[in-house]
């Protein structure tokens, strides 16, 4: 349900991108040109999306012989989730999080600050280590990617609009039954519901990916304290960073409530405990799931 959510999702952010670009830049050819600077926009994401995420956090590589425990705890969960053991990085801030990164499973990434390694517990910080490989397992990293530059595309669109309406009025080229309201809405709207849009993916792969380290681990209840344990720190140690990189980690990265329900890059803390709290009841009942 989850991937058929996330497709949808897609979708329709797909579908928000080429009305904007119809509407904004006149017609079939401003569709076109929309069409045309997203595809250069996932092109980079494809390519260059993990370096620019651990460039943003400052992270650096850590090798087999700097962290032999951690790396063993790798290995192990690669092995049950058939996956290729990934490059660790460290991100040198006392903030408590992580992150996956990497177009897919061959070319994956993933980075821990040096404050969820000094406040977790090994068997908490081994289920923060199996969601994040879910997220390589599951093609996350290149949702997300994909999430972010179709969002920026339809925000780039949507300025380069804001300028000619304001400064030229509108464009000859705009359909016949356009009118200026309808313009301005779709400038101030459009980069809103993308947001949105873009946000509420980022949610449903959070739900995915806790699910799938659950079942990885089987310890379920292991993943809900280390949740519990970020969400506190993140109110004493909030990590900064360019917000585009947010939805990549594992918790909300600062603390507040402002918006929190529409415009948070995750779900709440509250929401995923019990969700993985029913999956080891469900675990208790019947044994250890499939991983899916």
């Amino acid at each position: 349900m989850n991937q058929v959510k996330t497709v949808a999702l897609l979708g329709l952010m797909s579908g928000l991108l080429v009305s904007a670009s119809y509407w904004l830049l006149g017609g079939i050819a401003g569709a076109t040109i929309g069409i045309f600077l997203a595809a250069l926009a996932n092109l980079g994401a494809w390519y260059y999306s993990d370096r620019i995420a651990l460039a943003a956090y400052a992270a650096r590589p850590i090798s087999p012989s700097d962290a032999p425990q951690l790396y063993q705890i790798v290995e192990r969960l690669c092995d049950r989730a058939r996956l290729p053991v990934p490059q660790l990085y460290l991100v040198p801030s006392a903030a408590a999080n992580a992150f996956a990164t990497g177009r897919d499973p061959e070319h994956a990434a993933v980075a821990l600050t040096a404050g969820i390694l000094s406040i977790l517990p090994e068997e908490e910080l081994e289920g923060v280590i199996a969601h994040e490989l879910s997220h390589v397992r599951n093609r996350d990293t290149l949702t997300q990617a994909l999430a972010a530059t179709i969002a920026a595309a339809i925000s780039f669109l949507a300025q380069i609009a804001s300028y000619g309406f304001w400064f030229l009025g509108p464009s000859r080229d705009q359909p016949d039954n356009a009118n200026p309201i309808g313009l301005l809405l779709t400038i101030i709207l459009a980069p809103i519901a993308a947001t949105v849009i873009q946000l509420a993916i980022s949610r449903t792969r959070e739900f995915s990916a806790d699910a799938t380290a659950a079942k990885l681990t089987r310890n379920p209840r292991a993943l809900a304290r280390a949740l519990e344990r970020l969400e506190n720190n993140a109110r004493n140690y909030p990590i900064h960073a360019n917000p585009a990189f947010e939805p990549l980690l594992i918790i909300n990265p600062f603390s507040g409530e402002l918006f929190a329900n529409l415009f948070s890059t995750h779900p709440s803390c509250e929401a995923r405990i019990k969700n993985l709290l029913q999956i080891e009841r469900e675990i208790s009942s019947r044994g250890n799931l499939p991983i899916s």
